[in-house]
């Protein structure tokens, strides 16, 4: 087998499979604004009116969590760093454990919209609009690389210009989450993971088939290094580690599925506990079976490049375009496959993004439009609802400028959730399990923690880690032919590095301590450090200000009784929470940030 490959382009079958997928996406958001009982009211826009059940919220939430990024990201990540990316199969269920038995009982019993509601219900006002403030700023930045990325994807695979595809995808999404709600993301979330599924397949079965078997792809990934599955080093300085992925992984994660809105809204939508609870653990089967596909296509993309690669061989320009590249290198004989693979990626971001906008509108109605505009109608907020998402929809369409900026798509994103769902992530914790945190404490540590994270963040990305500290293995280009680019570039020497390559980078910078150690910890433990430092500062600073003094309703903390009705699926009966949940601080009274909310919720 000849070592140089070189892609093709679409010809009309893949064009008509890849419109197919646009078309029926649109023509579902069209069915649920019309025929598929409309959407009259709010609470039928953001939350399905709360009738969801459980095999269709898993899948969406599986569908969501295969996102553009998963699918063009993290082969590319175990191209160049090996098979330990598996590990967080561990991960996902730390991640879904936690989720199921600490955050939801108390979410789905107050029955709210936002999860930033739930600030205000246990603290004040005030802490809610941070929350609501860093969540937009969080979803703006990550909804602008998920759009990017498919728009690398199909520049690379078709020559079509790239800022055309971006708006395509943008304008596609936010027409069937504005027009069909919360029921229309949903059903195309579920159409839309079957075509993922089927483009990742594609790949996989081909892929064995030109390589010539499945020994074959193992054997050149054991000599390559890559099925280095374990690796104990304590170190937090290095990327991909045991402990950085179990660690590190599962409380970035734990910001996403634990109490992030957009996947907190759709459990939420369940009709009851159970029903929400069994979405997540299905789900967690969706996400150990889209690990098992990309770690498939990561080692049979380092098989069929392991002596040439394209990206230091400059026939892509970045590792996230290596997935398309070798679609259309080894599916170009089978007219509609690659059109196929790139459908999987540009759904994989329909189905994020069209989440991104869902929630972007349900926190906005929730936490800056009704309570301070507690008369409008149902009718007003229903139509509010599809305002703001068409609004947020242009929006998020003008950040895939910033992103095409900020490096490798995986990082990027998993940083984001780092930096600003860490201290969130610690916010929601000290008000969930610690009775006596108190508003202040909530604000200062969650001030702290995104101060340190973002401090760590940002200085990551201007003076990223030296290549020996993030393990990174080697690259060959000895296969290649040579007189197709002027000289060869080793690993290390490539247009920036891998993990974020980008226009600000230090690289050469003279190093110093700061930048050797803190700057160099690993992005997976971005969200550790903010969540731990919120945590630690609140609750001191609780104590110091009179925490132990006040009486929390129980209704905002995990109780004994939640947890041991967990998966009580046979009472049916409804109790509306018809009282104000009253906190008393130091001096006995009622704190006055709570006289506004009235919560109804459906107990099992």
């Amino acid at each position: 087998m000849s070592a140089q490959h070189e892609a093709k382009t679409f010809v009309v079958w893949d064009y008509l499979v890849f419109a197919g997928m646009l078309l029926v996406s649109a023509l579902i958001g069209v069915y649920c604004a019309f025929w598929g009982g409309g959407q009259k009211t709010q609470k039928d826009f953001l939350m399905g009116g709360r009738k969801m059940t459980a095999v269709p919220v898993a899948v969406s939430l599986t569908s969501s969590f295969m996102s553009a990024i998963t699918i063009l990201g993290i082969p590319s990540e175990i191209y160049r760093f090996g098979a330990i990316f598996t590990l967080y199969g561990f991960s996902y269920i730390i991640v879904v454990v936690f989720t199921s038995e600490v955050f939801l009982p108390v979410f789905y019993k107050l029955g709210i919209t936002s999860t930033y509601e739930y600030l205000e219900l246990r603290f004040n006002k005030y802490i809610r609009l941070c929350g609501t403030v860093l969540f937009i700023i969080q979803t703006f930045l990550y909804t602008g690389v998920v759009i990017y990325a498919p728009a690398l994807a199909m520049n690379q695979a078709t020559g079509l210009n790239l800022w055309g595809i971006i708006i395509a995808t943008g304008v596609v999404c936010t027409f069937y989450s504005s027009m069909g709600g919360f029921k229309a993301v949903v059903w195309v979330h579920v159409f839309q993971v079957g075509i993922k599924m089927a483009g990742f397949l594609s790949v996989i079965i081909q892929g064995i088939v030109v390589q010539g078997g499945i020994s074959n792809i193992l054997n050149d990934c054991y000599n390559g290094g890559r099925l280095n599955f374990w690796n104990f080093d304590p170190s937090p300085l290095r990327r991909y580690t045991f402990w950085t992925i179990i660690i590190g992984g599962s409380i970035t994660w734990l910001t996403i599925f634990g109490i992030n809105p957009a996947q907190v809204q759709r459990y939420n939508s369940c009709k009851s506990r159970f029903h929400a609870k069994m979405s997540l653990y299905i789900n967690l089967i969706g996400c150990w079976a889209i690990l098992a596909c990309t770690t498939l296509c990561g080692l049979v993309l380092y098989s069929r490049y392991h002596d040439c690669d394209p990206w230091t061989s400059k026939k892509v320009s970045a590792p996230d375009q290596l997935m398309p590249y070798l679609a259309l290198d080894i599916l170009h004989d089978f007219p509609g496959l690659p059109g196929l693979f790139v459908a999987c990626v540009y759904s994989a971001t329909l189905s994020t993004v069209s989440a991104s906008v869902n929630a972007l509108a349900a926190v906005t109605i929730s936490d800056l439009i009704k309570p301070y505009f507690p008369s409008l109608s149902e009718k007003t907020l229903s139509w509010l609802c599809k305002v703001t998402s068409l609004l947020f929809g242009a929006l998020c369409i003008g950040m895939a400028a910033l992103a095409s900026l900020m490096g490798a798509l995986l990082q990027v994103v998993l940083s984001i959730f780092g930096v600003i769902g860490g201290p969130l992530l610690g916010l929601f914790s000290l008000g969930i399990l610690v009775p006596f945190a108190n508003s202040m404490g909530a604000f200062v540590g969650l001030v702290a923690g995104f101060i340190l994270s973002l401090w760590v963040g940002i200085g990551a990305q201007l003076y990223p880690p030296l290549p020996e500290a993030s393990l990174q293995l080697s690259l060959m280009t000895d296969g290649c032919n040579i007189t197709s680019f002027h000289h060869q570039r080793n690993w290390t020497a490539a247009t920036g590095t891998p993990g974020s390559p980008n226009a600000f980078q230090g690289h050469h910078a003279e190093r110093t301590p700061l930048m050797d150690n803190w700057y160099s910890l690993s992005f997976l433990y971005f969200s550790t450090v903010g969540m731990l430092v919120t945590i630690f500062v609140g609750l001191i600073v609780s104590l110091l200000t009179g925490g132990r003094k006040q009486n929390t309703d129980d209704r905002v903390l995990l109780t004994k009784d939640d947890f041991l009705s967990n998966f009580d699926c046979f009472r049916k009966e409804k109790r509306v929470l018809s009282q104000q949940l009253n906190v008393v601080e130091d001096d006995g009274t009622k704190q006055p940030d709570f006289n506004e909310p009235t919560n109804q919720s459906t107990q099992l």
